[in-house]
């Protein structure tokens, strides 16, 4: 079975691709600087190296003997990207080149990294497909495009095969609500459970289109399977928008209570609307999003519970054998428990 680099394999997306590799019985490495991952979920036989990305010569280190590699590391804050430029670039773009690189010294093994929705910026209430212009408000928006671009050039100049996913809002067990670049999710899923308010930015009104994580990993495996040269680009989506509003009324209804809401100004770089197109991955990737909002929530809250429970998804995925099986097969669950 091939062997698997995981970068940022140790935080929230990164440590269920773990768990899905691990499962299905491929050799997992994991590279991770532990700046807001955790330990606490990585199976014992995985190896981890602890190291930052954008260091070439460790990740040179990490990519040996390895067959393939998922880019995950990342700092995913539009707002720290405002207030640390440089360290946010380093690691979010400076990062992306070192794993192109030591790809290409490795004999140009396939990559398979996360961009993000955030280089389409707002362009209004539209559903937004790859071939949308990129008008990203922040520079984390830029540095997932700038990885795009140098995707592009490692595949045309050196035949790397390699697919870009453009994660739209994720979310599901292991998002850590304390973290300050965890999702709005599990904030409103962590304050609302002990009956605390919780703070909409702006009217409440703005749209963004949450996928769970479960579904992440189904397409991250996907792409690896057909990860190619010339470069791929597919949105992570599931095609519908939800309201923030209307997301703390989802999770009020669950817990069967009204939240309690505070209204605060919109913050600077932040997007009004953001939904996805599925299309061209449902084509090119057969990745289809099969976890509904209120599915997904309700494993989102176990996790944040004192007694937590396992879950697990129930859509089919193929597996890098290349065999279509069901998750369950493969004993790929989902911990809903703390931390991470």
């Amino acid at each position: 079975m091939p062997k698997y680099l995981v970068t940022g394999g140790c935080g929230f997306i990164g440590s269920h691709l773990v768990d899905a590799l691990f499962a299905y019985g491929h050799t997992v490495r994991i590279l991770d600087d532990l700046s807001t991952g955790t330990v606490d979920y990585k199976p014992k036989d995985v190896e981890l190296m602890v190291g930052d990305v954008s260091d070439p010569d460790t990740t040179r280190a990490a990519m040996k003997g390895v067959d393939g590699c998922f880019h995950l590391a990342a700092i995913p804050s539009v707002e720290r990207s405002i207030t640390d430029w440089i360290g946010t670039h380093r690691t979010n773009l400076t990062g992306t080149i070192a794993v192109f690189d030591a790809a290409r010294r490795a004999g140009a093994l396939p990559v398979v990294f996360a961009s993000s929705a955030a280089v389409y910026g707002d362009h209004g209430d539209v559903m937004l497909d790859e071939g949308a212009d990129p008008r990203p408000l922040s520079s984390y928006g830029a540095d997932k495009l700038g990885g795009e671009l140098h995707a592009a050039v490692a595949s045309h100049v050196h035949k790397i095969p390699n697919t870009a996913l453009r994660f739209f809002n994720v979310y599901g067990p292991r998002q850590n609500p304390k973290s300050p670049y965890s999702g709005v999710i599990s904030i409103f899923c962590d304050r609302m459970k002990q009956g605390r308010e919780i703070a909409i930015f702006g009217d409440g009104q703005q749209t963004r289109d949450f996928i769970f994580v479960g579904d992440v990993v189904a397409a991250l495996l996907a792409a690896m399977e057909r990860c190619s040269s010339p470069a791929g680009v597919f949105n992570v989506c599931t095609g519908h928008p939800t309201s923030v509003r209307g997301l703390a009324d989802h999770i009020g209804g669950i817990l069967g209570s009204r939240p309690a809401v505070r209204f605060s100004p919109a913050r600077q770089g932040e997007i009004r609307h953001s939904v996805g197109n599925p299309a061209r991955a449902q084509r090119g990737l057969g990745f289809t999003a099969a976890t509904g909002l209120v599915a997904g929530l309700m494993p989102t809250l176990q996790a944040l519970s004192a007694n937590p429970v396992a879950v697990q998804p129930t859509r089919q995925t193929r597996p890098l054998t290349g065999e279509v099986v069901p998750f369950a097969q493969h004993r790929i669950t989902l911990e809903a428990s703390n931390g991470g």
